[in-house]
């Protein structure tokens, strides 16, 4: 056969394959995700669900205790220096979409700063009669005066971007020519007051990937129409994504455009003079920063040089002259250790700071070169036992902020001086629970592998091992994401008060040990995952800690796949789940909304050696009528524009159709965050918690 002919045939056979599978799913029409029927379909499940779970008898104090800790005047306004000014983004009771709003750094010190409201998302919302939800915002850097603001309608990734003045605190006027982006997943990113690099769908068909993100760059110049932008850079349409972005050493900007292959693989371009340079750096590398002339990038495979060989994790650098001369010389900055790994690199005026994560725990550490050029660590003084986030480190200054929270220790937040290195406490937030009641234990259960697998449980301090304590067990893996001791108000009213215990996993395919812990549940060996997860359930059983009655498990997104899996697996272990906006239908994932881009997370079920694995797992495929399965209660939102909805909707659907009991909820609005504002937030967070104490009490 001819070779050149061979891509064409297969394609044809997976379509058609495909075609045949669509045809089989009877419940394909669920996806259509505003229309009439599914709407109608969905309306019913939320009236019956809400009414069983609202019936319970604590919910209206449950509500009660979310809203009070969402609204709370006193948690932390946490803030980013953008000029001279801190800027904080706020919701309460008051405002319940929003305002931005400023203050200055003596203000902000203060116990009750005086702000000024920039932005009041409520009100704008109002005058143009639209349920507008902040997304962002990104100013020009260095003047810092115009910025893009991204609103969504209902909390959809898709985003109308303005141009907005900071200094007359109003949407740039048509007289002045802002740049403006109608609704759509785009890339907007500032190259200097009057130019951008943009991506969104220009109306051709073909501007965008199969992933539903930008696939062309173009430069654009204030006061031209959009559809006269300069076409700078077209990718492919199975990539991810394409964008140009702009990167500052101080005020010396690098500008480059990235083709994002995968979620993991890209390859990398400056742009200089008009053209571009392809850096010859790894597709797989991540770009950390831009320092001192140096780009600094984070390895996911080891990476051989002439000179020496670089493993897998470690943190390299190279000149970006030299890069651009294709003459690059990679020297390492920092390497792993089999307990620790990167957990974020930030980059002040004068110093690098990085953030281990050793056994799931942080610990701050600077590092500034000496005389002689080699890097010499000092590390910041913090609490080993909790979690550490660097926040608000601009290239041009050296005073920043960090967080430190634990599962038991409310956030406080510290300012830090690069130089310094003492830091001092500015905010706190009160206790909200009883939690001097309840302690966190770290253990490790052993995986099927022999893999040993780290969690925590937060339980009381006088807790019975007697196997009846109410469990729920946490969970995501995947995306290299990392889960970490945080303080959770909510979680200890409305679960630890009521005699629950909380448990948190730190299953492979997070980020908890680096790449290699990732790539570990990466595609053929998802179900890596999914055995340490079942690993951590045994294990809490072993324990005495629970029993399978007594144990709930909960996720979302990635983490609701993982519950799907989970309860279709061993539906014996458990006795509650709370699936969030999941993935579920893992044979049609990649042809709905986001999917395609998740392929290098879980291969491609359009090739039928990678369906064969995927199969095995995927949640929809693996029901079956004869099996008793915990009474699962699954949420999502129709305006979560990344993870279809129709992926619950036909799970909960199947699953009635067999006989199975089972709860819906879908939220009109939210986005993939589930919920728009804190009122929807308190109530779906509290249906979960009624929910869970109704099903394993």
């Amino acid at each position: 056969m001819n070779r050149k002919l061979l891509p064409w045939c297969i394609a044809g056979v997976l379509t058609m394959t495909a075609q045949v599978h669509a045809q089989e799913d009877k419940y394909i029409w669920l996806e259509e995700v505003e229309g009439a029927k599914p709407m109608e379909w969905v309306k019913t499940q939320n009236a019956v669900s809400a009414a069983e779970i609202k019936a319970f008898k604590g919910f209206d104090t449950l509500v009660a205790n979310s809203l009070a800790i969402l609204n709370d005047k006193e948690r932390i306004p946490y803030a980013t220096h953008i000029g001279d000014k801190l800027y904080n983004f706020w919701k309460d009771d008051t405002h319940v979409r929003g305002i931005y709003r400023r203050t200055t750094m003596e203000e902000y010190a203060k116990v009750d700063p005086k702000w000024e409201t920039v932005l009041d998302v409520d009100a704008l919302g109002k005058s143009e009669s639209v349920n507008w939800v902040f997304k962002s915002i990104d100013c020009q850097y260095p003047d810092n005066q115009r910025c893009f603001v991204s609103l969504s309608r209902g909390g959809a990734d898709a985003v109308e971007v303005r141009e907005f003045d900071l200094t007359t605190k109003d949407f740039v006027p048509a007289k002045d020519k802002p740049f403006f982006l109608k609704e759509a997943k785009s890339s907007l990113s500032w190259i200097d007051k009057d130019h951008a690099f943009v991506g969104t769908d220009f109306g051709d068909g073909q501007s965008m990937t199969d992933s539903g993100y930008p696939r062309v760059v173009k430069l654009w110049q204030r006061g031209t129409p959009l559809e006269q932008a300069t076409t700078i850079f077209s990718g492919d349409k199975t990539s991810v994504a394409v964008s140009g972005w702009v990167m500052f050493d101080d005020k010396s900007p690098l500008s480059l455009v990235t083709e994002a292959h995968t979620f993991y693989t890209a390859t990398q371009y400056v742009y200089q003079d008009g053209k571009l340079i392809k850096l010859p750096i790894p597709q797989d590398a991540e770009i950390k920063g831009y320092f001192q002339g140096k780009l600094f990038l984070e390895l996911k495979s080891d990476l051989a040089t002439p000179a020496a060989t670089f493993s897998q994790g470690a943190v390299v650098y190279a000149n970006v002259a030299d890069l651009i001369a294709q003459k690059a010389s990679f020297t390492e900055f920092v390497s792993p250790t089999p307990t620790a790994s990167i957990a974020q690199l930030s980059f002040s005026k004068s110093a690098i700071f990085v953030n281990w994560l050793d056994n799931v725990k942080s610990k701050l550490v600077r590092y500034e070169q000496d005389d002689k050029g080699t890097w010499q660590s000092t590390p910041v003084s913090f609490e080993a036992n909790g979690a550490l986030t660097v926040m608000n480190m601009e290239r041009d200054s050296d005073d920043f902020f960090v967080n430190y929270t634990s599962f038991l220790e409310p956030s406080s937040l510290y300012t830090v001086n690069a130089k310094a290195l003492k830091p001092q406490k500015i905010k706190g937030m009160p206790q909200q629970f009883a939690a001097d009641k309840f302690k966190t234990e770290q253990y490790f259960a052993t995986s099927k592998d022999g893999t040993k697998v780290p969690y925590f449980v937060v339980m009381a301090k006088d807790l019975k091992l007697d196997g009846r304590n109410p469990t729920l067990l946490y969970g995501y893996g995947g995306f290299e994401v990392s889960l970490r001791p945080a303080y959770s108000a909510t979680i200890g009213k409305n679960w630890l008060e009521q005699g629950g215990v909380y448990v948190l996993a730190n299953i492979r395919g997070g980020g908890e040990y680096g790449p290699a812990w990732h790539q570990a549940a990466l595609k053929q060996n998802r179900h890596k995952a999914y055995e340490d997860f079942e690993a951590i359930a045994e294990d809490l059983i072993a324990r005495k800690i629970t029993s399978s009655k007594h144990l709930g498990i909960q996720g979302g997104s990635n983490g609701g796949l993982l519950m799907g899996a989970a309860f279709t697996r061993r539906p014996d272990l458990y006795n509650a789940v709370v699936c969030q906006v999941p993935l579920l239908d893992m044979y049609r994932f990649n042809k709905l909304l986001a999917g395609a881009s998740w392929m290098g997370e879980y291969g491609n079920p359009d090739i039928p050696q990678e369906w064969a694995y995927i199969k095995t797992y995927s949640p929809y495929h693996n029901l079956h009528k004869d099996v008793h399965y915990p009474k699962v209660f699954f949420t999502t939102s129709t305006r979560d524009d990344r993870v279809h909805p129709g992926h619950a909707r036909k799970m909960v659907a199947k699953m009635k159709d067999m006989g199975i009991d089972v709860l819906y909820y879908e939220n009109i609005e939210g986005g993939h965050a589930g919920a728009a504002d804190n009122n929807q937030a308190a109530e779906l967070n509290s249906m979960a918690f009624a929910y869970l104490l109704q099903q394993l009490k």
